[in-house]
Order: structure tokens, then C-alpha cells, then sequence
């Protein structure tokens, strides 16, 4: 079988790096498998992890038939990150085997844990869920604004009326505390129908 080997370790912590490529190929060659790919991701948190979507893609292309990781975190970025990309895997006959867990979902016991992963993974969305009602409703009950913040675009008729009065779009960015990129786009479909409509006017920045 051709094998993806993933390490990955934090910015500031990269002793393991070694550690986990050595334990990875000791792996494979003991199970008689082949390292057709090694992926060393470096990063932080929960940082967009680009090798392991190198890694992904090269799945996808069907040149690997297993991923070898080190530990679970090092290649999920959550729970539900770690759910979806097994899932994914799956789909592609890929297996995936993390050797800190003894996760070997190239056999059906490892498969099963996979399942149940899934459903943990599951709760943890409806949790997250129900935290989202839970502030919407507290915040409304309060009387407190909820949801995305409130844009520039509630001062569209301002800038309007004022730039018909003459006011320059500095001026305008300044009395309504502003960006002038802000009043730019706003007023540019207008500056546009003016244009076509009737005659042109000198615009000062």
C-alpha cells in the first residue's frame, strides 16, 4: 500500500518533528507498506494546515491508499475538521491510521471508532448551536444588537444629500467619521447615473 506519512508540529516546538517521522516509517515498514509521500506541516493553533491539504489533494488523485499521522491533533484542526477529513477519506478508499491512538481505520474496529467520532463531532455542532440561540435570545430580551454589525451602507442617504450640496468626499468621510473609500464606493453608482443622465460635475476627492 502506498502511504502518506503527515507530521506537523507548532512554530516554537519542533523537536518532535523527527520524532514523529521516525515512528510514522518505522510504522509502514513493519506493516509492509510503501512511504510514497512525506508531508511536514509547520504552524500554529489552528492555523490553515496547507500541506495537509497537499496531502489531500495527492488522496484525491488516487496516489495514496493510507495517511499516517502521528497523533489525531496533529492533523484535525477540531473535532469537526478531524470528522470531515476522515469522512472525506473514506469516500476515497483511503485509509487513515493514527499511531498514539491505535486509530486503524483499515480495519473495521477502526472504522467503527470513526462512527463514533462522527457522533461526538455531531454534538459538538448542536452545542455550538444552541450557544448561538442562547446569545441571540439573551441579547434580545436585553435589548442589545445581535447579529453581523451594522455597515457604512445606513449612511448612504447621508452622503448622498450631502455631496449633491456640494461637499467634497473628504469632507463627507470626515462629519461622518468614515473611510473616503467608504464614501467612494457608495456614491460611485451615483456619480455613474448622474453621468449618464445629465450633465458631469468636477468630483473632489
Amino acid at each position: 500500500m502506498r502511504a502518506g506519512l503527515y507530521a506537523r508540529v507548532s512554530t516554537h516546538d519542533q523537536q518532535t518533528l523527527p520524532l514523529q517521522l521516525a515512528a510514522m516509517r518505522d510504522y509502514v515498514k513493519r506493516r509492509g507498506w510503501c512511504a510514497a509521500l512525506e508531508v511536514k506541516d509547520v504552524g500554529s493553533g489552528a492555523s490553515l494546515r496547507q500541506k495537509r491539504e497537499d496531502l489531500l489533494a495527492a488522496a484525491r488523485r488516487r496516489e495514496l491508499d493510507v495517511v499516517v499521522v502521528w497523533r489525531l491533533d496533529r492533523w484535525g484542526r477540531s473535532l469537526v475538521d478531524l470528522v470531515t477529513t476522515l469522512q472525506e477519506l473514506a469516500a476515497l478508499k483511503v485509509g487513515f491510521v493514527s499511531l498514539s491512538e491505535a486509530l486503524d481505520m483499515t480495519t473495521p474496529s477502526g472504522r467503527a471508532l470513526a462512527g463514533m467520532l462522527a457522533v461526538f463531532a455531531e454534538f459538538e455542532r448542536d452545542i455550538l448551536r444552541d450557544r448561538v440561540r442562547a446569545g441571540i435570545a439573551q441579547a434580545r430580551k436585553e435589548g442589545r444588537p445581535h447579529g453581523r454589525p451594522p455597515t457604512v451602507a445606513k449612511h448612504a442617504p447621508e452622503i448622498s444629500r450631502l455631496f449633491r450640496k456640494g461637499l467634497s468626499k473628504r469632507e463627507i468621510a470626515k462629519r461622518l467619521n468614515i473611510s473616503r473609500a467608504s464614501v467612494r464606493r457608495l456614491l460611485r453608482p451615483a456619480v455613474r447615473g448622474a453621468t449618464l443622465s445629465g450633465p458631469t460635475r468636477r468630483v473632489v476627492e
